[in-house]
């Protein structure tokens, strides 16, 4: 599994309580090209939405690193649902729920535990993150209504809104 999708971009994939929220507010930032909603991070092959135990509700990112650096991606990811909630977004309860990311390489899992340290360290969030760091397995993309949910249904139900107050301050590189 390549992290890049073509010669211009890259895949993330991460989970952060229902996936429709997360698609919507995703697919608008800049530099990001294509996603799909689906299942991962279980043991269930060809995961749906009503066989999908084990698997977390996800988003594929295709992006273009040049326009929109993967840090920036996890950095409005965390601030756009609740990473100190474990299992649970808004009033969904449940694995399905959990905050994770899932790194398609090495390079991915640094930048994501960086992340999740100076989130820890801003004292910004009500909490600690327990969102998951784990390698990207099998995507099981999710059925077509699932796909693009909220633009077809803008009133449709979602928990998540991008929090002002959960912004990582810009922070020069010390020398070490």
């Amino acid at each position: 599994m390549g992290r890049a999708m073509s010669d211009t971009t890259e895949k993330a994939i991460l989970a952060g309580g229902c996936f429709w929220g997360m698609q919507d507010l995703i697919r608008k930032r800049p530099g990001v090209r294509h996603t799909r909603v689906g299942y991962t991070g279980g043991d269930v092959p060809n995961a749906t939405y009503l066989n999908h135990a084990g698997h977390a509700e996800a988003i594929e990112i295709e992006f273009d690193p040049a326009e929109l650096s993967y840090r920036d991606l996890l950095e409005f990811f965390f601030q756009v649902h609740d990473p100190t909630t474990r299992d649970r977004q808004g009033n969904d309860v449940g694995s399905s729920y959990r905050s994770a990311i899932f790194y398609t390489d090495e390079a991915q899992r640094a930048v994501a535990e960086d992340t999740i340290a100076d989130v820890d360290a801003s004292g910004l969030w009500p909490g600690k993150v327990v969102t998951e760091v784990t390698p990207a397995g099998p995507f099981w993309e999710a059925e077509p209504e699932h796909q693009d949910y909220l633009e077809r249904n803008p009133g449709g139900y979602t928990c998540h809104f991008v929090r002002p107050d959960w912004k990582l301050p810009r922070r020069g590189r010390s020398a070490a």
